[in-house]
């Protein structure tokens, strides 16, 4: 495994843990039910979009070393 492989799987693993976090400490926070759920959406939509911006920025930068 190369050492850019071993990085891009840390990055995910540490968007991954904090996803875990962030939603478990939301779960736990006092707040209605529909307060909560609400941000959780949230939160899912940035940690998604987050994720495919660093797919593609792991991608673009893949391109550019192969070619």
């Amino acid at each position: 495994m190369s050492s850019k492989d071993t990085l891009v799987g840390v990055a995910i693993g540490l968007l991954a843990g904090a996803a875990v976090g962030a939603a478990i400490g939301i779960l736990y926070a006092p707040r209605p039910g529909a307060e909560t759920r609400d941000i959780l959406v949230e939160k899912a939509q940035t940690v998604k979009e987050r994720a495919a911006e660093l797919a593609r920025k792991a991608m673009r930068k893949e391109e550019a070393e192969v070619v």
